[in-house]
């Protein structure tokens, strides 16, 4: 008698799992949400699982094809939220689907990972839980550490950005045999009309949330020892719905009034263009490891230099172009040269660093490398009538999965 076996009724190609997704807005979420809507636009069915952190959002919907389910929040531990059905959900979803793909740090990661049974688990390793001083630190960073150790151990594949951030995680060991290097996706923007500009002098800008870990009050500190009168300060970001909570009034008072320095509040996608076009030199003054840096590599892209911390992953969009500075973390003087010295940048060698940006860093060739990642783990499915433009799947490369 022969034994005929059910198909397994795959309802999605991959599920990604993340504590915030839009409308929150973050380095990390934008990776989240550029990766999912590219595979969904290139075919794959994709689903997104993430907290219901704003109550006014829905508890499901479709965006730019990708299902997207938000799980009520019971509680807030400081940067974290406490969601019960988020783990039950993600996991019912992960069993569906051909792969999950896993953010990290998360405190629910490992659990998921566990939870996920035979679906291939990809875990994208942004960078290692980082918490102000204090006592919920020393509870949480352990417990969220343990959590994405279980992930790692667990996982097919660990997507980096870079392998010098990855190099220097306290995750290292568990990472380096399965190590999959995708650059994150970065957009060019077209050029736009310089409407944050405000007078001949250097304009030297930041983007991103206003939160401790970015290291803004060395940029103040950098800025006000630059005695032109008509260099601006430009602070872009949110700084109303920060998880964890903002530094904006700390930054203000640090500012001493000084009116060269301007904090902008949130900037609408639009609007991003035209910040870039305002600039001399972008800031990434950043005192807790950042994986890459994602604002300052699309405002390199648009032919603005970047000011960076000497650390690794966020120094390494200078480092691969040559377009720009970097300065000792948290020496504020060594910053302050290096932005005058990168806000002189002529327009010649502009031209050059956004070109080469551009050719090492782009959305189309992240997607490239999630597509050959998830067909290399077997995630071949895709709706009907893709490929469009008759593209193949390169070969499988050598992750190490």
């Amino acid at each position: 008698m022969t034994t005929i076996r059910a198909v397994r009724p795959y309802r999605f190609d991959l599920t990604v799992a993340l504590t915030y997704y839009l409308p929150y807005t973050s380095g990390l979420t934008e990776v989240a949400r550029t990766v999912a809507e590219g595979l969904a636009a290139r075919g794959r069915r994709v689903a997104v699982v993430a907290s219901r952190h704003d109550p006014s959002s829905p508890v499901r919907e479709r965006v730019n094809g990708v299902d997207v389910f938000r799980t009520p929040v019971a509680a807030r531990i400081g940067r974290g939220v406490l969601s019960p059905g988020f783990l039950p959900l993600a996991a019912r979803l992960a069993r569906a689907s051909r792969a999950v793909n896993i953010h990290l740090p998360m405190l629910e990661a490992g659990p998921l990972a566990l939870l996920a049974g035979r679906t291939p688990v990809i875990t994208t390793h942004h960078d290692d839980v980082w918490l102000p001083p204090g006592r919920l630190a020393g509870l949480q960073v352990p417990v969220v550490d343990a959590s994405v150790a279980t992930a790692l151990r667990r996982s097919a594949a660990v997507v980096v950005n870079n392998a010098d951030h990855a190099e220097h995680s306290r995750h290292w060991p568990l990472m380096r045999d399965r190590l999959a290097v995708i650059a994150p996706p970065c957009r060019f923007r077209e050029p736009a009309p310089a409407t944050f500009r405000d007078g001949p002098g250097p304009h030297i800008g930041f983007l991103g949330r206003i939160a401790p870990e970015k290291g803004l009050h060395h940029l103040v500190d950098a800025f006000r020892a630059i005695g032109d009168p008509t260099a601006r300060l430009l602070i872009a970001g949110d700084y109303s719905k920060v998880a964890g909570g903002s530094v904006v009034g700390a930054l203000r008072e640090r500012s001493a009034g000084d009116p060269r320095i301007r904090f902008t509040g949130f900037l609408a996608d639009p609007q991003v263009a035209e910040f870039y076009a305002s600039l001399d030199v972008f800031a990434l003054p950043s005192v807790a490891e950042e994986s890459f840096g994602i604002s300052q590599t699309e405002a390199m892209m648009t032919g603005v230099p970047s000011v960076a911390c000497d650390a690794p992953g966020m120094r390494v969009p200078v480092t691969s172009t040559g377009f720009g500075r970097l300065f000792p973390p948290g020496d504020a003087a060594a910053l302050a040269g290096a932005l005058l010295e990168a806000a002189a940048f002529p327009p010649g060698r502009r031209a050059e660093g956004g070109r080469e940006t551009r050719d090492r860093y782009g959305t189309e060739s992240c997607l490239d490398r999630y597509d050959e990642l998830l067909d290399a783990l077997g995630v071949v499915g895709r709706v009907a009538g893709w490929p469009r433009d008759g593209r193949a799947a390169k070969s499988t490369p050598p992750y190490g999965a």
